[in-house]
């Protein structure tokens, strides 16, 4: 298994090595995996003027799967737009066709007093969201900021889909339910928004090839309260890629920390790349304070989608299981009681869990 490693920002690097190490674990247990680094993002323009250098780009086609940490810093933000850290985050989404994304909102019970929700409302909590990576307002055409004819500047974004991006995330969103508890929530705002009208027309169509699930829709700000009132009423919710970026970052913070929100990006074929849900946190960047988890349980996802190897993908995770009941946390996570780790402690804790 070759894997292109793309630690990014912030604490990109930080996370991704205790992410390596685990690898590195694997690799001692005679997991052949070979693993190969390059800069992407900030790093990428520190290194070759462009967020996705061609040579990471072209490492990524060429491996397996990706595992990145995570793009941006403030430092950048100054830059003309197509040379910011999150340009290349999108091109490579983009060039390597990664339609759909799924993020797991997992609480371990060890961890549900740090949920700022009550924990009787998020015990047991165990929901996907499966996002629509590659279209939307994200992407659409046209876009930009124009001066009109009376000098006002305009910003133009354009929100839309076509029937065969929806079917394709749709399918995906069915499958994993067949595999769950057979429930697929579809999240859309059809009653203002022609292009999730369509949204809507086409799961009601794919739902007919799984009559064995249950299909509900939900415009997307209720689904934004529902999360937080009753979020154990969801299985699996499918949505498109802005509303999806919303509602996973919302649904994060049920599991008590973005931290541990692990996310896979895949193609059709199964190929993906492999990030936590989180930002760069430039502010806590090389303090070795950065909750590896989400990362090292993106791993995990590695191992279970691409490689469709369930029992390296179990261990990782038992690992991950292993070192919460352990009562080992860090500061994201900590309460009292509990043993505060660094990052690179917490990674050290999962390698010995394996």
């Amino acid at each position: 298994m070759k894997l292109a490693v793309l630690p990014g920002d912030g604490i990109g690097p930080e996370i991704v090595a205790q992410a390596v190490k685990v690898l590195d674990a694997l690799r001692h247990d005679g997991l052949q995996v070979e693993m190969e680094e390059a800069p992407i993002g900030g790093a990428g323009y520190e290194a070759a003027k462009d967020p996705l250098p061609e040579a990471t780009f072209k490492l990524a086609q060429e491996a397996d799967a990706v595992l990145l940490g995570a793009v941006g810093d403030w430092k950048y933000d100054s830059l003309p737009r197509d040379l910011r850290p999150e340009r290349g985050l999108l091109r490579i989404r983009k060039g390597l066709n990664l339609f759909a994304n799924l993020r797991p909102a997992l609480l371990y019970p060890e961890l549900a007093s740090a949920s700022t929700l009550k924990p009787e409302v998020v015990a047991g909590l165990d929901l996907m969201i499966v996002r629509e990576l590659t279209g939307d307002i994200y992407f659409g055409q046209p876009r930009g900021i124009s001066t009109l004819e009376d000098g006002q500047r305009e910003g133009i974004n354009t929100m839309r889909y076509n029937e065969t991006e929806i079917r394709r995330i749709g399918r995906i969103a069915f499958d994993i339910a067949m595999k769950r508890n057979k429930k697929v929530c579809s999240v859309d705002k059809a009653n203002v928004l022609e292009s999730t009208e369509l949204w809507r027309q086409v799961m009601i169509e794919i739902a007919r090839d799984y009559p064995e699930v249950e299909l509900s829709h939900m415009y997307v700000d209720n689904a934004a309260m529902q999360l937080v009132r009753a979020p154990k009423q969801f299985d699996v919710m499918v949505t498109g890629n802005i509303f999806g970026d919303i509602l996973s970052d919302e649904a994060s913070m049920l599991t008590g920390s973005i931290g541990m929100l692990p996310s896979a990006s895949l193609d059709e074929h199964n190929k993906g790349m492999y990030e936590p849900s989180h930002g760069s946190a430039p502010d806590i960047a090389g303090k070795d304070i950065a909750n590896p988890l989400a990362t090292i349980l993106s791993v995990a996802m590695m191992f279970k989608y691409s490689f469709d190897d369930e029992a390296t993908a179990s261990r990782i995770d038992n690992a991950v299981k292993k070192v919460i009941a352990a009562g080992y946390r860090t500061g994201d996570i900590w309460t009292e009681g509990c043993t505060k780790v660094s990052c690179s402690g917490m990674g050290d804790a999962v390698v010995a869990a394996l």
